[in-house]
């Protein structure tokens, strides 16, 4: 006799998103508000630091010590403020998040303990993944430090490292305690990657937002002229996008076999491991929105208005649309099974029918999908750009 009790059951979670100007100056209170006191202890706290930022703003760590000081009643800082080494090289190497996990132990943090991690998506990544699993969770703030990790990856609820040469092949799903975005972070933000994370904006708001899409046309130049005035709503807009779908979407923790925010980023995720990251993550993922937008055109009925609108948007950008690794189809193409054991079950793609509609599919045609390579080669050629990223 065989008994079964299947019961269903929902864990509460509270996802913090706030936008300042001076997160560590006059916007202080922000980040404060989130570092709440244990009882009648103050908030036992760990700050770690992208190393690209430390370079960028010698004031950084002085700016951090005086925030603590200011709030030495509320906030108890655990150690000395650790810089973990900036860019892909931190999600490629254990040794860094074994380092990470040695500072929590060192620093005696608790469940009730916070970690502040400010940098990019790689450090966020990595240092989120050991809060996530050191004492199976610590309180994580993320304090994003690109236009990428502001508009998507620094909001989202997964943490992981690369390992056997696959993108994020271990990580977790955690929730982070809050996410400050704040401008004034962006300051020394290299022009590459200031430009790379409008990928992202596109990437949502192709799928969620065909408003959102029209601004981004239409701003594309004060983009790349820096104009925050105009970025920062963007990539705000993005943020919220990404926060309403984690919240609302009925599926945070990827449980189904689709992830619907990934349109672009099967050949993405390959594009990066295939140029041992040379090319960028936003780069990857503004070449497999444009692969994936052409192929829609070719199989699911996308408009050639629309793709025009799509491809020229992401040039417009300053975003690369090519990259002479996808002319190696056999090893790209790996890409799709890759993507597939990710989640399990059957592949799911999601592609465009139209700006704002969303489908999912479950079969690729490799041959459309070469010429969609071809197409895209084209395009570039015809706009007189260089079809190899590495140049820029």
């Amino acid at each position: 006799m065989t008994e079964s009790v299947d019961r269903a059951f929902d864990v509460p979670f509270l996802h913090r998103l706030r936008f300042t100007q001076d997160v560590l100056g006059a916007d202080g209170a922000a980040l404060a508000e989130v570092l709440e006191r244990s009882g009648s202890r103050p908030a036992r706290t760990l700050f770690f630091v992208d190393s690209a930022l430390v370079e960028a703003r010698g004031d950084l760590t002085g700016s951090l010590e005086r925030f603590v000081a200011q709030r030495s009643e509320q906030l108890l800082q655990a150690g000395p403020i650790l810089t973990v080494r900036g860019g892909e090289a931190c999600k490629n190497d254990l040794g860094i998040v074994e380092e990470i996990l040695r500072s929590i132990h060192d620093a005696e943090l608790d469940r009730r303990s916070y970690m502040v991690v400010i940098g990019g998506g790689a450090v966020l990544d990595a240092v989120g993944f050991a809060a996530g699993i050191a004492h199976r969770g610590i309180r994580l703030v993320r304090l994003p430090t690109t236009t990428l990790a502001q508009a998507d990856s620094g909001v989202g609820v997964k943490n992981g490292v690369n390992f056997f040469g696959k993108k994020n092949w271990i990580g977790t799903f955690a929730v982070p305690w809050a996410v400050i975005n704040d401008a004034s972070l962006l300051a020394t933000l290299p022009q590459r990657e200031f430009l790379a994370g409008f990928a992202e904006v596109a990437k949502v708001s192709l799928l969620k937002d065909p408003e959102l899409f029209a601004r981004l046309e239409t701003a594309a130049e004060a983009v790349r002229a820096r104009d925050l005035d105009v970025a920062m709503p963007l990539i705000a807009a993005s943020a919220e996008l990404h926060l309403d779908h984690i919240t609302r979407g009925g599926d945070p923790f990827e449980v189904k076999e689709a992830r619907p925010l990934d349109f672009g980023h099967w050949s993405a995720h390959r594009l990066e491991v295939l140029t041992d990251f040379d090319v960028r993550h936003g780069e990857a993922v503004a070449i497999g929105v444009a692969l994936d937008t052409i192929y829609s055109a070719l199989v699911l009925g996308l408009s050639k208005t629309d793709c025009d609108r799509v491809l020229r948007c992401l040039l417009a950008l300053g975003l690369p649309l090519h990259h002479p690794s996808l002319a190696d189809h056999e090893r790209l193409f790996e890409g799709l099974e890759e993507f597939r054991q990710h989640l399990g079950g059957q592949l799911t793609l999601t592609l465009l029918e139209g700006i704002g509609r969303p489908v999912e599919v479950h079969e690729v045609d490799h041959d459309a999908l070469r010429t969609a390579q071809q197409e895209l080669a084209q395009f570039v050629r015809s706009a007189g750009l260089s079809v190899d990223v590495s140049s820029r």
